[in-house]
């Protein structure tokens, strides 16, 4: 009974979200972005952009980190979670695009920089990018639907050219992950010094790939509990302690870069910076921490508590360089107007939900065959994830 009635409760949320979402909607492109969003001139760039954009692009690095992981170095071990991974990235690019088209002034010219060139300018990069990783990624998750359909020989076709595709893949997330530092380059006298980096397109790569990890452990966790699945708890384990890795480089990145440019002595101004600055780091570093801690990784529930703090960590990085370090100079202090919020969550809310319905009725899940020894009973109602530990018990 507790399960039906917390299965309710999360459709009647749903539900609100979708109509909040749809009246925002309606505010924004029938009244504009001045009623719908708390915007000005001064400072034109808010949450669509700090959270849906940077953050959403950064959220669906999974896709490319394991395809790469997978298909380009051959680690067949984490094949599992590649299917997942490039759903995730998938619903994730076509929901940044989405929220493109609410940011955008015009967004009915989003068409525009494929056929007016303007190679000096890097949203022309970020824009090519963005569509021709979205086509890629659709490519990538095409295998699924044909299957579905039983089209073999398409199948079939696909998967004679799959590993170009992926490669082209990888080079263009490469670039599109850290394009998106780039946009800050050109903003050295209106950035506080904390954020502006002339790194922070290597800075913004290095935390999306840490970031794709975490959202696969992320997504694994939710999906054993929503489909009654196993966790496939070694290779969890094996993720976070490449994840501990790629946490630590980057923020010896981080603070090395800092020290160099002498940015750390800002600490010491007054001001909400050095504490959100505080916050994105003991968020991130924490995790670090804890994944490096054997007893950690040997706990479900800690791992993922772990997990949610690093991409609590990486949010709150993302608008703070987006949002907090752009306000002093443009004097004013941003905070979204509700609208703003709707839309944001309203389109989570609708990622989780197609993610769901596509893991319904499309093979993104493999089916193997495990050992009677392997399985764990009981658990399938339970809410929790089933595990397949290293011993098999």
């Amino acid at each position: 009974m507790s399960n039906l009635i917390q299965e309710y409760l999360w459709k009647v949320v749903f539900a609100g979200l979708m109509v909040a979402g749809a009246w925002s909607t309606f505010v924004r492109f029938y009244w504009g972005l001045g009623a719908s969003t708390n915007l000005t001139d001064q400072f034109p760039w808010g949450i669509w952009v700090g959270f849906d954009v940077l953050c959403g692009v950064g959220l669906a690095a999974g896709g490319f980190t394991l395809a790469a992981i997978v298909h380009i170095f051959n680690i067949k071990s984490y094949h599992a979670v590649v299917r997942p991974a490039i759903l995730t990235a998938f619903l994730g690019y076509m929901l940044v695009v989405i929220a493109l088209m609410f940011d955008l002034g015009r967004p009915y010219r989003v068409w525009h920089p494929l056929i007016m060139w303007n190679p000096r300018s890097v949203m022309f990069e970020v824009g090519w990018c963005v569509t021709l990783y979205t086509t890629v990624l659709t490519l990538e998750f095409l295998p699924a639907v044909l299957e579905r359909f039983g089209l073999v020989k398409a199948h079939k076709a696909l998967k004679t050219v799959m590993l170009p595709i992926v490669i082209l893949g990888v080079i263009l997330s490469t670039l599109h992950q850290s394009s998106l530092g780039s946009l800050f380059l050109i903003m050295p006298n209106k950035m506080h010094p904390l954020w502006y980096s002339p790194m922070l397109p290597v800075l913004f790569y290095v935390s999306a790939i840490s970031t794709g990890l975490a959202m696969t452990v992320f997504e694994s966790w939710h999906s054993a509990r929503a489909f009654g699945r196993q966790l496939e708890f070694p290779l969890i384990q094996r993720i976070t302690r490449v994840l501990a890795v790629s946490i630590a480089v980057y923020l010896a990145m981080r603070f090395l870069d800092l020290y160099h440019r002498g940015a750390l002595a800002s600490l010491n101004q007054p001001g909400m910076e050095r504490w959100l600055f505080g916050l994105e780091t003991v968020l991130m570093a924490v995790p670090m921490l804890m994944f490096f801690r054997e007893r950690t990784r040997e706990n479900p529930t800690a791992i993922y508590v772990g997990v949610v703090l690093f991409l609590l960590g990486f949010v709150t990085h993302r608008l703070n360089v987006s949002v907090t370090s752009l306000e002093r100079a443009a004097g004013v202090s941003y905070f979204p107007k509700w609208t703003e919020l709707a839309v944001t969550f309203a389109i989570i809310a609708a990622g989780f939900w197609i993610f769901q319905m596509a893991a319904k009725y499309l093979p993104i899940f493999e089916e193997e065959e495990k050992p009677a020894a392997m399985r764990v009973p009981g658990l399938q109602d339970s809410g929790a994830p089933m595990l397949v530990t290293a011993r098999g018990d």
